[in-house]
């Protein structure tokens, strides 16, 4: 896959996992799932480099994170790695990427994948990707739907049309695209469980295009920010004055949901998009009590415990008798919070905020 390129969306605020997560060292640059010492932005660099050497990886991040994700990725090229003087959502991230592959392979294939998502089978999430590189190759536009475990109301799905070989309706064979679905209801999310991955599959914001397919559609569905990346060119001074004028749109609402012949391919490969502390407990490893603990810790008549100790300095953290808690730990902070309300954890940063205490986000 000589003229395949990766780009990863490595943005984010440092909210959802606090105190371990800031401003600086968002959830990308923690490792919150997986090896116990790689960055869930590492792992997804790893995990590509059957397909997709890191040579021709392009990582869009902050200005301010820059220095840090290449840290985490030095064998990212440090002139691949784009950044952002403000945040424009995902619209402006693809389209500079874009343009930046474009100039050095006008017949290059892309693949978009976020930064921060574990894979849990990565031999089958491979082969997913090697069809979703094939089908883009062909002039379709495609995303990768994931089968759902769940009538999950946090994510948006996609309906699911024909099998776009008739004489090819295996479960992983590409599907044309109906709709893209907004975050639905509780009733709607089992309505679409209920009919099965032949018709719903959850958007896990993963896109394949050719750069001129791309560069087609973006000058077609939004051409302000197509015209604005072509002026910013490569020169960082254009970047720090164009970029921040740019619409700040989602490739799902500018581009994706107004396209004609998307397609998908389904796949079932053990992702989760580690959107909170909760889920760092259901992918840790634990021990027959349910707890998730450093071999350091002392767990004592406690179940189904999340405890991180993250400081420069390791601390051991002791559970007494308690239930179903997130302890985490570092040099600084301390969170403690029942597992069911780990989404919660905003709520600390906004009265963080709300004080004045902008160093400990």
């Amino acid at each position: 896959m000589s003229n395949v390129y990766a780009v990863i969306m490595a943005g984010g605020a440092g909210t959802r996992f606090w105190p371990a997560s800031r401003a600086l060292r968002p959830k990308q640059l923690l490792p919150l799932a997986g090896a116990e010492n790689e960055t869930l932005l590492a792992a997804t660099v790893r995990r590509l480099s059957p397909l997709v050497g890191e040579d021709r990886v392009v990582i869009v991040t902050g200005e301010h994170l820059a220095e840090a994700t290449a840290r985490a990725v030095p064998g990212v090229p440090a002139s691949q790695i784009l950044r952002e003087p403000a945040p424009r959502n995902t619209a402006p991230c693809i389209a500079w990427a874009n343009a930046t592959i474009a100039a050095l392979d006008p017949d290059a294939v892309v693949m978009v994948l976020p930064s921060d998502h574990f894979i849990g089978d990565e031999p089958g999430f491979q082969r997913v990707l090697a069809r979703a590189v094939a089908t883009a190759e062909r002039g379709r536009v495609t995303t990768i739907g994931v089968v759902p475990s769940r009538p999950e109301t946090g994510y948006g799905y996609i309906e699911v049309g024909d099998p776009l070989d008739p004489a090819d309706a295996a479960g992983g064979a590409p599907r044309a695209v109906r709709r893209f679905v907004e975050k639905p209801d509780r009733a709607r999310a089992e309505s679409f469980v209920a009919a099965g991955p032949a018709r719903y599959l959850w958007n896990a914001g993963m896109f394949f295009f050719r750069v001129r397919d791309m560069a087609a559609l973006l000058e077609r569905h939004l051409p302000g920010v197509a015209s604005g990346v072509a002026r910013m060119g490569d020169d960082p001074a254009r970047v720090r004055e164009v970029f921040p004028t740019l619409e700040s749109v989602s490739i799902d609402h500018g581009v994706m949901e107004k396209a004609e012949g998307l397609a998908v391919v389904p796949g079932d490969f053990g992702w989760n998009d580690v959107g909170s502390w909760q889920s760092a407990w259901e992918l840790a490893a634990r021990d027959p009590s349910g707890n998730a603990a450093g071999a350091d810790d002392v767990v004592i008549d406690a179940k189904n415990n999340l405890v991180r100790s993250l400081g420069s300095t390791k601390k051991t953290v002791a559970l007494v008798g308690v239930n179903d808690l997130v302890v985490v730990e570092t040099d600084d902070a301390i969170l403690v919070i029942p597992r069911e309300r780990a989404q919660d954890v905003r709520l600390v940063v906004d009265a963080l905020k709300e004080r004045g205490r902008t160093t400990l986000i």
